[in-house]
């Protein structure tokens, strides 16, 4: 964005910067310059420091509160020393005086623009760090089903497709996915993660697509989204099925051109990026019923992906729950191991919570047992005290989810007389949780 009051000046210069490869847009006074910007969004701007109206500092000031990064060159044909450190102290990239030369001025734009790029990796990377579950990992499988898996993942991870990958909670289905990022030529750009049912419903499309200052109440800085951070890499979309329909259309044309529009803003982006998504939903189903959109799931699952239930795959039992002891052994300190009875016990339960429901039941074992070795005691006092009658073969004695929970939470209680920091540990939920759950249960018997 060039900003001149001399016309013949401006005229020349956007020309020029024009040649260079630029995008320009101009402008002749202090006057609307923000919301110039905000229109626009600049990756640079030229600003005279000697305008009519508000000056080139009073500008410099406001265009800076606006967009921080932006990086200004200020430049006058009336430069001393004073008004280039003003500038520079008011947030001013760099300070050319008139005439300028335009090899110099092309340097300095260049070094900008670098400037820019740079800044938006380095939030792209913390954003997508932020994203990122610690710690996936990799274990060798067993089973026929996981075996098979595996083969799919491989040769369907060298290509640039979408991928709908579906399986119950708890399956391992983003591992999957992380799993498709590394062996594709991706790999070393960011895997960023959204989670679409975690995000509350208004700010589903701020947190895809970003937003400009002043976009809604508390949009007080520009802020990328997610397709931004992803920029170059795997952009995976857990939970997919949770995704309002509304934000859908402007899913679908990301997905199909490459465009984004951050909220607030007329200006159209375009992003390189590759589709995973996950859902433990029966989509098809969902488009029958107007919940999911047909063109956004067939878009989707251009392949297709099935994780099997641990129920499914029970030879792969073991190695797992052998891979998070030896993770939790490492974070301790201490050594640990399974003796075989405990590992009879593990693989004769059917993990209606899957991978997830193993490795919760692993990290609470760590945690409890003082002991390096793991007995079938163990297993029963730590993983198996708040199972239902049903979870041992007999029926369930309610299917009233809330009657089933406080079963749960009077069985953990009654197991660790009273000790809510025990019993919060084997139930696999946060202390406060439990006590949440407990005040509740106090405020429906007062009512």
């Amino acid at each position: 964005m060039l900003v001149e009051d001399d016309e013949s000046l401006r005229l020349v210069l956007g020309r020029e910067l024009k040649r260079m490869g630029y995008d320009v847009a101009t402008h002749d006074s202090g006057i609307g310059v923000t919301e110039k910007v905000a229109a626009f969004e600049p990756d640079t701007m030229l600003l005279d420091m000697n305008l009519p109206g508000v000056g080139g500092l009073e500008v410099l000031q406001q265009v800076t509160s606006h967009d921080s990064r932006l990086p200004v060159i200020v430049f006058t044909g009336h430069g001393t020393v004073e008004t280039a450190v003003q500038a520079m102290q008011t947030g001013a990239f760099d300070f050319l005086a008139k005439p300028v030369a335009l090899d110099v001025l092309e340097h300095t734009l260049r070094r900008a623009i670098q400037h820019t790029r740079l800044l938006a990796d380095n939030d792209r990377l913390r954003r997508a760090a932020a994203h990122t579950a610690a710690g996936a990992l990799a274990v060798a499988v067993a089973s026929e089903q996981a075996t098979r898996l595996e083969q799919q993942v491989a040769r369907i991870a060298a290509s640039e497709e979408s991928v709908l990958i579906f399986g119950e909670s708890g399956t391992g289905k983003e591992l999957v996915a992380r799993r498709l990022h590394s062996g594709s030529s991706r790999h070393q750009n960011p895997f960023v993660v959204v989670h679409c049912g975690a995000i509350p419903k208004q700010l589903v499309e701020s947190e895809l697509f970003g937003h400009i200052k002043g976009a809604f109440s508390g949009a007080d800085q520009k802020r990328p989204g997610m397709f931004e951070a992803a920029d170059g890499g795997t952009l995976f979309l857990d939970e997919i099925g949770e995704l309002p329909l509304d934000v859908q259309p402007a899913l679908l044309r990301a997905l199909q051109f490459g465009e984004i529009r951050p909220v607030g803003s007329d200006h159209v982006r375009h992003v390189n990026v590759r589709f995973l998504a996950a859902t433990h939903r029966d989509l098809r189903a969902d488009v029958k019923e107007g919940r999911f959109r047909e063109d956004l799931f067939y878009r989707l699952a251009v392949l297709e992906l099935r994780v099997p239930a641990l129920r499914d795959r029970k030879d792969d039992i073991e190695p797992l729950a052998q891979a998070f002891l030896r993770r939790e052994a490492a974070r301790s300190g201490r050594a640990m191991h399974f003796e075989a009875s405990a590992m009879q016990r593990l693989t004769s339960y059917s993990w209606p919570g899957n991978i997830r429901e193993l490795e919760n039941a692993i990290v609470r074992i760590a945690v409890l047992v003082d002991g390096p070795g793991i007995t079938a005691a163990h297993i029963d006092d730590i993983v198996f005290v708040a199972r239902t009658p049903a979870a041992a073969g007999s029926e369930l004695p309610s299917f009233d989810l809330y009657t089933l929970e406080q079963q749960a939470i009077d069985a953990a209680l009654q197991q660790c007389e009273g000790n809510k920091t025990r019993a919060a540990a084997i139930l696999g939920i946060a202390l406060k949780t439990l006590y949440n759950k407990l005040n509740a249960r106090k405020g429906t018997a007062t009512d």
